[in-house]
């Protein structure tokens, strides 16, 4: 997995974007839960934690969550729809338009989070490297990195199928998904139905690789980007965290 593979970048259509939340929170997200959760990790590490990153922000609602918990939050996203959901759900909150691969800010964070998965839409192990060192790089002294990665390879279940209806006021929605292993990664097939009061019935779908790097790469990417790591069973999604320290600088 170290080649450089060519991948078309990841980021959710405008109408994936809106029906996002209502399809997750269906399916049993917690999203205020789970913040608290990452909130508890980042302050028993580094107790004076006062800032926070999103990276791969989404829609915000882990950063809604977060803003509660942290003095200053913000938010990274490279989907375009996401992105408009987020700073909407979050006035006053900066959402930057960003690929984890490559982001720029001009401050760092006392603890920055990418959730979700999302790391494993990096391609290979040289973009999970990338990824990684670009938010090490925008850790304060001390700062802490919370990670959710996909599945391991022995612990992907190749053809696993999921299925969730979810409702509201105008509007239902289902979800079905399968994925299979292709070579290093997971194919994962999503169809969509989308009924509403309004609009009709309509159709979409995507297709998402999802990269199964083992444990030993992501650790490798945190130690080279010059994190403490370690990885803790359970989190958010059953997937685990890996959970990154910088070193504080000599006094």
């Amino acid at each position: 997995m170290t080649s450089a593979t060519p991948r078309p970048v990841m980021a959710y259509s405008d109408e994936h974007a809106d029906i996002y939340d209502l399809i997750h929170t269906s399916r049993g997200r917690d999203w205020a839960a789970e913040a608290d959760d990452i909130a508890a990790l980042v302050t028993a590490r580094n107790p004076q934690a006062d800032s926070l990153l999103d990276v791969a922000c989404g829609t915000g609602k882990h950063l809604e969550a977060f803003r509660a918990r942290f003095r200053h939050v913000a938010g990274v996203e490279l989907s375009d729809g996401m992105r408009r959901i987020a700073r909407r759900r979050l006035p006053g909150t900066t959402i930057h338009l960003g690929d984890m691969r490559t982001f720029e800010l001009d401050r760092a964070y006392a603890a920055i989070t990418c959730l979700c998965f999302s790391i494993a839409y990096m391609a290979n192990t040289d973009e999970l490297g990338r990824a990684v060192r670009r938010m090490a790089h925008h850790l304060q002294p001390g700062g802490v990195l919370v990670l959710e990665p996909w599945w391991f390879p022995e612990r992907f279940l190749d053809g696993f199928v999921s299925g969730a209806v979810a409702e509201e006021e105008g509007r239902v929605v289902s979800r079905l998904s399968h994925s299979v292993r292709d070579g290093d990664a997971t194919s994962m097939t999503v169809r969509y139905t989308v009924a509403e009061t309004t609009g009709g019935i309509r159709e979409f779908g995507s297709r998402e690789i999802l990269s199964l790097f083992p444990r030993d790469a992501y650790e490798t990417a945190f130690r080279a980007a010059g994190l403490a790591v370690e990885y803790l069973e359970g989190g958010p999604n059953g997937r685990g965290l890996f959970v990154g320290v910088r070193p504080r600088e000599a006094s």
